[in-house]
């Protein structure tokens, strides 16, 4: 998830690696966005699947 999230990142910002001024809000966004992705992901139901 987390390099997912580390290639989306880098694509819209168009930094491969931040200076260090922007590493902390750089690291932010790809936290926050690693999450996003498993919220979705664990939210999702796949209709004829069995439950568990």
């Amino acid at each position: 998830m987390r390099a997912a999230a580390l290639q989306y990142v880098r694509k819209v910002s168009g930094f491969r690696a931040p200076a260090a001024h922007n590493q902390e809000v750089f690291d932010r966004a790809v936290a926050e966005i690693a999450e996003a992705t498993q919220r979705l992901l664990d939210g999702l139901e796949i209709r004829g699947a069995a439950r568990v």
